[in-house]
């Protein structure tokens, strides 16, 4: 598993691109803007890690001036454009190419099982810290992880490679044979987090208050039990202590989707708050405060208002 795709040049898909660069796989990022892929594949990315900062060459295309078959094809776009994604890249595959999505929300793998064999989807979750500093310079510190595993179920061979492989390149990963509740608690947190951050305009501090804490657990206590509705052990526990340890430690961060909503751009709302939404209403359930924040998280971000 050598020849890899990554198609997303933001943080993520950068710091990937970086690792796995200097681990010796043949390494292409793709995205939509031409100057800026020019200036990767003319510079290459600039890693500023635990290691310390340096350059690692990589290959960075157009979508449509690459020739397969590849080895493995990583998706990393915002979550709003992984049909599209998938597609662009479709001409890549052969039989025995690997698609994997490590993006937030959910959809994604279902996205990658329309372009590619459903059994050579993987699907997870990561919390590797990524910051853009620059057009082609990403910032990575602190410790991170990778949960990995399969869309159809089982855990197959090719998911135990790209696993070791991960491995190799100092990314640290295990494999799972049941996936969907590490991916269901990062949901959890992201639409308890983000919903109110997005709508209020506050950093992950200034929602440490007793009302803060109301509404962000009881988002995150509706998206938990659609998941077990699902019979998707996710770990209640887990997901709680995650949003205290951020609200304590991660004080002056803005969460991603207000800094979409900052910038103007749009916002995974509906791949998160709203999907979980979309689960619920399947299944019958209520969950108020979760599709309450995702309309109000419409709202705001359609109207274009600024928070501050």
């Amino acid at each position: 598993m050598n020849r890899i795709v990554i198609v997303g040049a933001g943080a993520m898909g950068c710091l990937f691109a970086a690792r796995l660069a200097e681990g010796g796989a043949d390494v292409t990022l793709v995205d939509v803007d031409a100057d800026r892929l020019a200036l990767l594949a003319r510079d290459g990315i600039e890693l500023d890690d635990d290691a310390g900062a340096r350059r690692v060459p990589v290959k960075a295309a157009l979508a449509d001036a690459l020739h397969g078959p590849v080895d493995l094809v990583m998706l990393f776009t915002k979550s709003m454009h992984s049909g599209s994604a998938a597609a662009s890249v479709a001409h890549l595959a052969s039989d025995d190419t690997l698609a994997l999505t490590l993006q937030n929300g959910l959809g994604n793998a279902e996205a990658l099982a329309e372009v590619f064999t459903p059994a050579r989807v993987a699907m997870g979750v990561t919390d590797f810290p990524a910051d853009l500093r620059g057009p082609a310079r990403v910032a990575s510190h602190g410790a991170g992880h990778v949960w990995l595993g399969a869309y159809t179920p089982g855990e197959s061979a090719a998911i135990a490679r790209l696993t070791a492989l991960f491995n190799r390149c100092g990314l640290a990963t295990q494999s799972l044979i049941d996936v969907r509740p590490a991916i269901w608690e990062k949901v959890a947190f992201n639409a308890a987090l983000n919903s109110v951050a997005t709508v209020t305009g506050l950093t992950v501090g200034g929602m440490d208050v007793p009302a803060g804490h109301q509404v962000i657990h009881a988002i995150a206590d509706e998206v938990i039990a659609t998941a077990q509705a699902l019979n998707i052990a996710v770990d209640r526990a887990a997901v709680h202590a995650k949003i205290a340890f951020a609200l304590a430690n991660h004080r002056n961060h803005k969460a991603s989707m207000l800094q979409d909503r900052l910038a103007g751009r749009s916002t995974e709302i509906d791949a998160i708050n709203g999907a979980v939404v979309a689960h619920a209403r399947a299944l019958g359930l209520a969950v108020p405060v979760t599709e309450t924040l995702a309309s109000l998280v419409r709202l705001c971000c359609e109207r274009g208002s600024d928070p501050a």
